[in-house]
């Protein structure tokens, strides 16, 4: 019998705060349920599986971002916009370490393209439209700006910066400057 109160949004939401916790991987279906001190078998009405719910988070994960990412743009354009954006996943990514390591799962082609994850491409592609990129170059930037944007974040949950001077911060301030500057004078084709 299934435990009152119990929802697939509720067991994504408590799966989401699991992550946050103790790792997006140690996430599973059984963990979940010995957090609400039910019987695996009663989740499976909510979830298919531990796959299942781990795609819900991911999901979860891109849209909390997404949202976050969007309030942190709303009227900005060049360098601001950069920065803003940045720091929204930086943030977010500091508060929700499971949460953001769960935004990088990949999904099925399916649930890719219900995802948010289209608004983060257009939300990145929004603020180099303030650089005067065209393509293919704004598509080279994108990932760029993700590749850097992830690395740094990525490097820095893992304390890969935190035995040496100057402070993370100091750095992150300084590589959004570079960004800047070389999406600025980005070559023309």
């Amino acid at each position: 019998m299934v435990r009152a109160g119990l929802t697939t949004e509720r067991l994504t939401r408590a799966g989401a705060e699991l992550a946050d916790e103790v790792g997006f991987d140690q996430v599973t279906v059984s963990a979940l349920a010995r957090r609400f001190d039910v019987a695996v078998a009663s989740l499976y009405s909510h979830v298919k599986s531990s796959q299942d719910l781990r795609t819900r988070i991911a999901l979860l994960a891109l849209e909390e971002l997404a949202d976050l990412a969007a309030a942190a743009l709303a009227g900005r354009a060049g360098k601001d916009a950069l920065t803003a954006f940045a720091n929204a996943y930086r943030d977010y990514a500091r508060s929700h370490p499971g949460r953001y390591a769960a935004a990088r799962l990949r999904l099925d082609p399916e649930a890719a393209a219900a995802s948010a994850g289209g608004r983060h491409a257009r939300m990145t592609r929004a603020i180099l439209r303030g650089y005067d990129l065209t393509e293919p170059d704004q598509t080279h930037a994108v990932r760029l700006l993700g590749s850097v944007f992830h690395g740094y974040v990525s490097l820095e949950l893992a304390g890969g910066f935190s035995h040496s001077a100057p402070d993370s911060q100091e750095t992150w301030a300084w590589t959004l400057d570079r960004l800047d500057a070389m999406l600025r004078n980005w070559p023309m084709r």
